[in-house]
């Protein structure tokens, strides 16, 4: 039985940071250091229309000597990022990823924005269902 999104949540809070796509690159880059965050939902009118991260800015900016004061937040993020329910498993998420190549996936219940997770927040609740099957069979074992 896996842990599902909804568990992930539950243990790291629902907080969720958003941009503007109108926002500056650079502005997005201050935002996301004060957040300490890798990646940031991108929001038009308060819909969820993309995700920016860290990749994003190394590869289409630095990468093509662009000015992240004088590009929008729209132009470099993925638009219309995959995304998941609080009721999908940890093993459907790890598997979008690892597939798809992405570090985070927004959670979505009926059409709202309820999280963030990362692949390091997959990672943990993976190692955490694993220690605790282990913890069972040990103690399964000695009796």
């Amino acid at each position: 039985m896996s842990k599902t999104v909804q568990s992930i949540i539950d243990a790291k809070g629902s907080d969720v940071w958003s941009i503007d796509g109108d926002a500056t690159v650079f502005e997005a880059l201050e935002f996301m250091a004060d957040k300490n965050i890798g990646a940031t939902i991108v929001t038009h009118d308060g819909a969820l229309v993309g995700i920016m991260s860290e990749r994003d800015y190394a590869r289409k900016i630095i990468l093509m000597s662009r000015m992240s004061k004088a590009t929008r937040v729209s132009e470099i993020m993925t638009p219309d990022p995959t995304c998941v329910a609080p009721s999908d498993t940890v093993d459907n998420c790890m598997q979008l990823m690892t597939d798809n190549r992405f570090r985070h996936l927004p959670v979505v219940d009926d059409g709202d924005l309820v999280g963030l997770i990362s692949i390091g927040d997959v990672v943990r609740a993976v190692i955490s269902e694993q220690q605790f099957l282990i913890d069972q069979l040990e103690g399964y074992i000695t009796g």
